[in-house]
């Protein structure tokens, strides 16, 4: 099997529904960009306009360029997830790898030509961006309102959830991301990042494995600090 096809085989899975007909299906292997990415390379959209990314396999993080050199983490993205690029407007926008990947971009106004009348395709994107615009709200409250503890708290709760593998009441994780990424998404200083994981793990809420492994000893006093509402889910 050739890299693309290894790479196109998980979002046809993923996002394609098995009836598809012939024709569409190679409209969209025929859209599809592969893009490879080594770990800390860097995709851009030199052409501008909006894309749809497909993360067949790796990490990544989606960051935001401002003037002066002024970068901001605005997302990290794993495999089997599809996001959204922005076109260029105020800031533009690099996907850079935190592990080595295989990416699918395509071009959004050809994918949802193609995707017209499809509605399941039309249903995951509903629910990718259904999904995305979440988490921008939690994290747009976490930066406006909570503390340290409070938003490194909601941090491993999210990464729990999407990348974490759970055994024996535990939930393990592997971070592809550095503390600088965690920093810059979160809005901390690295030194804040390390103290607030430290004194989780004095508490024996989690446990580190060497230098990206973190293991949720205690998921219920980790929401208690996460600074929901009571009762939440």
């Amino acid at each position: 099997m050739d890299m693309f096809s290894h790479a196109f085989d998980p979002f046809a899975e993923r996002v394609l529904p098995p009836h598809l007909g012939r024709e569409v299906r190679c409209g969209f292997k025929a859209l599809a960009r592969f893009c490879p990415l080594g770990k800390e390379d860097s995709l851009e959209f030199a052409g501008g306009g909006e894309h749809i990314v497909f993360v067949a396999r790796g990490a990544t993080k989606l960051v935001a360029h401002a003037s002066e050199a002024r970068d901001q983490v605005v997302a990290f993205h794993f495999a089997g997830e599809l996001y959204t690029v922005p076109e260029p407007d105020n800031y533009s926008y690099s996907v850079c790898a935190l592990r080595d990947c295989e990416l699918l971009a395509f071009a959004s106004s050809e994918f949802l030509r193609l995707a017209a009348g499809e509605t399941e395709i039309v249903r995951q994107l509903l629910d990718s961006t259904r999904l995305s615009l979440q988490r921008c709200r939690e994290k747009a409250i976490a930066l406006g309102r909570k503390t340290a503890g409070e938003r490194i708290a909601v941090f491993l709760l999210g990464m729990a959830d999407r990348i974490g593998v759970e055994q024996d009441g535990r939930i393990s994780l592997e971070l592809p991301m550095s503390r600088r990424d965690i920093s810059e998404s979160l809005g901390l200083t690295i030194e804040t990042v390390s103290r607030q994981l430290s004194r989780l793990k004095d508490d024996a809420v989690i446990e580190t494995v060497g230098r990206a492994g973190i293991v949720l000893r205690d998921r219920t006093d980790l929401k208690r600090r996460a600074g929901f509402l009571r009762g939440a889910a």
